[in-house]
């Protein structure tokens, strides 16, 4: 009988919107993703200098993590090596990749350089949180609810994790999306089943 985990929080940023829980909690209007990510960043009140030295695909994925957990996670009732980030996306870390070969015709960058592999994003959440847990980045055409559903669950379920964090992290120029899911065992009042259905839902919410 397979085991049942829940989602019990998430968290969506895609066109100029942030969505915690399904709920709209801030709105800007056009502004380029990197204005747009400095002022969510002010909006939520969040305080951490390293974010100003990170790439646009670790600060999407970095603040969509803090609202994600943000107002309930206790993260005290989890050992660090049982807290995962299982991520991916579709363009990997193109869009750092192309700014870095720019800068290879006059002087390389070494500050964009260590942004040229995606899971860096990955670093940066665990480093923020001392999350110590299994971790991965997965690169897919588009979202796979199935394929994080199965992986997730056998590593909740199997004992590996207690928690997971896990979803979709995207950019590409000023195209970008971020859609992460907390999972865990137990249910809480507004969680939903984890299953690959709820994750589509809430990754298709900013269609209405």
């Amino acid at each position: 009988m397979k085991k049942e985990n829940h989602i019990t929080a998430s968290c969506m940023i895609s066109k100029q919107v942030v969505y915690k829980n399904r709920q709209r909690v801030f709105e800007e209007g056009i502004k380029a993703l990197p204005d747009f990510l400095v002022s969510a960043y002010q909006h939520f009140g969040l305080q951490y200098p390293r974010f100003y030295k990170m790439d646009n695909l670790s600060k999407l994925g970095w603040l969509a993590n803090e609202v994600l957990l943000q107002g309930g996670f206790e993260k005290e009732r989890y050992k660090p090596e049982k807290i995962g980030i299982v991520l991916s996306n579709a363009s990997s870390s193109l869009d750092t990749d192309a700014r870095y070969y720019e800068t290879v015709k006059s002087i390389p960058s070494p500050a964009l350089f260590v942004y040229t592999l995606p899971n860096i994003v990955i670093g940066e959440i665990s480093i923020r949180h001392q999350f110590k847990g299994e971790n991965a980045f997965f690169i897919f055409e588009q979202f796979d609810a199935g394929f994080i559903e199965q992986y997730v669950d056998g590593l909740v379920n199997n004992d590996i994790l207690h928690c997971c964090i896990c979803g979709w992290v995207e950019v590409l120029e000023e195209e970008y999306k971020a859609a992460l899911f907390l999972v865990e065992k137990e249910k809480s009042r507004d969680s939903v089943i984890f299953t690959k259905e709820n994750l589509n839902k809430i990754y298709q919410l900013e269609n209405g």
